[in-house]
């Protein structure tokens, strides 16, 4: 076992007067000290400085040139929770590593709104994409986030009046833990707070209008989220289609065929872990996935312009397949061979031709062939009758 020579040291807007005396023997024997400006600002120490880059994996050989020698990296408050700990952490080993944090934002946020922490959803818009709030706007919750910037609560008080959720109640804490420290709150709709300080966290108690659209807690959007030419897994066969996927946390899909996108998407809202790439042969199709995408909450979303089989050789090996659009023997069989072990694949079909070929896949893989009829109340004349839309055949199967 190597002997720890990397000491993460979580910072609070308090300053150096309040790390622990362990914390401060640290920074007094170190060799190098990487922080951000502010942060290094914070502290008075001989070693040697180095201040983050852009990105802040170019420090990476300085900080590992180091190995063996005393070096302090200074995180904001605690570094292991959307802090720098995690990329340090990827490229030195755990027994080198000694970490000291402070209270998080979180924690602070929490304890000046009376919170309890493990009943929020606690998530960064520092460095990513903003629009990964949409799925946690669920009636009646609380949420904590890193901000960006001074302009993200009032971008975020838009957000919330345009989703019909304007009475929600927006609290902006600056500089939390130092002697400059503000609490102050809004409603989103009546949002007019000015002068905030870049170094912000953010509380939301959110409160829905009734039509307001909430992102469902299971599968099956309403067809009109999506932005469509007709090319899309309809609600009730995608509620369907994705059970039989089985999301599981952290996995990747391929959706094959993505139309509009709108399993890939849905596989992403099952757990903000859980990552998909739509591969679609239509240019303007693809624009649309992006888009939707960005609407729903997922911006993360892979799309990949490209015609299968040949468009899914270069993509990282996927723990699941959808293939709704399209789906040939070439691009079943290249699909078949890309799915690790256990890997699952799910493939609906509406014309004979490809009903055909997933017959003979069920037949050579196994697995399952179901047949789904979904049928829609329709007036003819003073009465309604159910109108069947057509039927899917769908293959199902887990490799062994």
């Amino acid at each position: 076992m190597n002997a720890p020579w990397l000491s993460l040291i979580g910072l609070g807007e308090d300053g150096a007067d309040a790390l622990t005396p362990a914390a401060r023997a640290l920074v007094a024997q170190a060799s190098l000290i990487v922080g951000g400006a502010r942060h290094l600002a914070m502290i008075d120490a001989p070693a040697e400085r180095l201040q983050w880059p852009t990105p802040l994996s170019d420090a990476l050989p300085r900080i590992l040139a180091q190995r063996g020698r005393p070096t302090v990296v200074l995180a904001s408050g605690d570094p292991f929770f959307y802090g720098v700990g995690d990329l340090v952490a990827r490229h030195v080993a755990r027994d080198e590593i000694f970490c000291v944090p402070s209270p998080s934002a979180f924690s602070l946020a929490a304890a000046r709104l009376k919170w309890s922490q493990q009943d929020c959803a606690l998530l960064s818009l520092h460095g990513r994409a903003f629009e990964r709030v949409t799925p946690h706007l669920q009636p009646g919750a609380k949420i904590i986030a890193l901000s960006w910037d001074e302009s993200t609560p009032a971008r975020l008080a838009r957000h919330l009046a345009l989703r019909g959720m304007g009475a929600s109640r927006l609290y902006v804490l600056e500089r939390l833990g130092g002697a400059k420290e503000r609490v102050r709150d809004a409603r989103a709709d009546a949002f007019a707070l000015n002068d905030i300080a870049p170094l912000n966290t953010l509380g939301v108690e959110v409160e829905a209008d009734g039509d307001a659209p909430i992102i469902p807690l299971a599968p099956g959007l309403p067809d009109d989220w999506f932005e469509h030419d007709g090319q899309l897994t309809k609600r009730d066969i995608r509620a369907v289609t994705l059970s039989a996927l089985a999301p599981r946390k952290g996995e990747l899909l391929w959706d094959v065929g993505a139309g509009a996108g709108s399993v890939a998407i849905e596989w992403m809202l099952s757990d903000p872990a859980n990552r998909a790439i739509a591969i679609e042969r239509d240019a303007a199709r693809a624009a649309r996935i992006a888009r939707n995408a960005l609407s729903l909450g997922v911006p993360d979303l892979g799309v990949v312009q490209g015609e299968a089989p040949q468009a899914l050789a270069e993509l990282d090996t996927p723990q699941a397949i959808f293939i709704g659009g399209g789906a040939d023997a070439a691009t079943l069989a290249a699909a078949w061979d890309a799915l690790p072990r256990f890997g699952r694949i799910v493939v609906n079909a509406v014309t004979i031709e490809t009903q055909s070929l997933l017959a003979d896949a069920y037949r050579d893989n196994g697995g399952e062939l179901i047949h789904l009829q979904i049928a829609h109340a329709r007036p003819i004349g003073r009465f309604h009758a159910l109108d069947p839309a057509m039927a899917v055949t769908q293959w199902r199967a887990t490799k062994r």
